[in-house]
């Protein structure tokens, strides 16, 4: 059977510079491509993050002077140029690299395997037993929560706000990197693991870089390492009408960080309303104590009552007693998950005058000659 290779391109056509390209052209073509590809740029691109690969192992081998000498002498295989170029049980991969020039291996076992160590991670035989060796990939970043206080009103009839607040984003100076990266000694940049010996170990991630062919050699001084760093955010949310403390309010896409180009999390708020002078929230309803005087309670009277929309006019009816309540439909907060409103409930409170004109204390004493019921006759015992 006759295996037809093709060739890669050389880490000159990977970072898009010539042959005798300077550190400082190869450097700023590296930053250039890195930033483009970046699987925290692409998240879920496995193109790009094969890509972001590619372009780092260049940049590890051209960078340094005396490989990139081993490299314009030997290609892609000058690593193992002090090898014979026979396999004698050693990597079976970079013989097959050396036998029939760089990458190789991935193009003829690539195609016969698919992609190894992809969905889930690659299973292997060893000692008669099959395992699967899982492979570090994308992760969603972590939810952060925030709790914001709002007014009763804000509750009640929805807002938009604008909070600040400080998240992790990937460093700036590292590119989210860590650091100075070289290719992983163990893996040889491919991201799969070599270990074991023969070549059906080469599916599952490699332990040392996880799986992104490159581990970090100097520690970026602004994250130390991390990849990320803190940034002051200032973002605008909406409020639903309805919310009550204890609500939570998710903004998609604005929490943590994903790692491996995995997606952000979640923003969740944590609502906390703060109490209102005249009006107290049960449920969807709204209760508030409405004072009264004698003659309207006795009477019965229109009056003006405050609602969380304005003043409308409330009939008192006649002969109406301290403590009752007295109902307004449709007057309460908004169905958070529906439509309609909750009522308003109006709790009397008749006031008596503390201070009485000689006139006025008068009639009273006139009107209580003619009044004939005893308020305490069911208290007697």
């Amino acid at each position: 059977m006759t295996v037809r290779v093709d060739q890669k391109p050389d880490f000159y056509e990977i970072l898009g510079v010539d042959r005798d390209a300077s550190q400082d052209e190869i450097k700023k073509a590296y930053r250039r491509l890195a930033r483009e590809y970046h699987p925290d740029v692409n998240p879920g691109d496995e193109e790009a993050e094969a890509k972001f690969k590619e372009i780092s192992q260049a940049y590890q081998t051209l960078k340094d002077p005396e490989k990139r000498r081993k490299y314009d002498q030997f290609g892609e295989a000058w690593e193992q140029a002090q090898h014979t170029g026979q396999w004698q049980g050693g990597d079976f991969r970079e013989f097959i690299n050396q036998q029939y020039g760089p990458g190789s291996f991935r193009d003829i076992f690539g195609d016969l395997f698919g992609e190894m160590g992809r969905g889930g991670g690659f299973r292997f035989t060893t000692g008669g037993r099959s395992r699967v060796r899982p492979e570090p990939g994308p992760s969603r970043g972590q939810d952060v929560e925030y709790e914001l206080p709002i007014s009763f009103d804000e509750a009640v009839h929805g807002a938009e706000k604008e909070i600040s607040l400080t998240l992790t984003d990937r460093c700036p100076e590292c590119e989210g990197m860590g650091g100075e990266t070289q290719t992983c000694p163990a893996c040889g940049g491919t991201g799969q693991a070599q270990s074991g010996g023969g070549f059906f170990n080469l599916g599952a991630a490699c332990q040392q870089c996880h799986g992104t062919g490159q581990v970090v050699t100097t520690r970026c001084r602004k994250c130390r390492g991390t990849g990320e760093a803190a940034r002051r955010r200032r973002i605008t949310v909406t409020i639903p009408p309805g919310v009550k403390t204890g609500s939570k309010v998710r903004v998609r896409g604005e929490g943590g960080r994903g790692t491996a180009g995995g997606p952000p999390g979640d923003l969740i708020l944590k609502i906390r309303v703060q109490p209102h002078e005249l009006f107290e929230r049960d449920g969807d309803d709204i209760r508030m104590e409405l004072p009264v005087t004698f003659t309207e309670a006795a009477l019965g009277a229109k009056v003006q009552v405050p609602t969380i929309d304005g003043n409308v006019t409330m009939t008192i009816p006649p002969g109406t007693q301290s403590g009752q309540e007295l109902r307004l439909k449709g007057r309460g907060v908004p169905h958070v998950n529906g439509e309609g409103r909750g009522d308003q409930y109006v709790k009397i409170s008749v006031k008596v005058p503390e201070k009485l004109s000689d006139r006025q204390r008068e009639m009273l004493e006139e009107f209580d000659e003619t009044w004939s019921s005893d308020p305490r006759r069911n208290m007697r015992v």
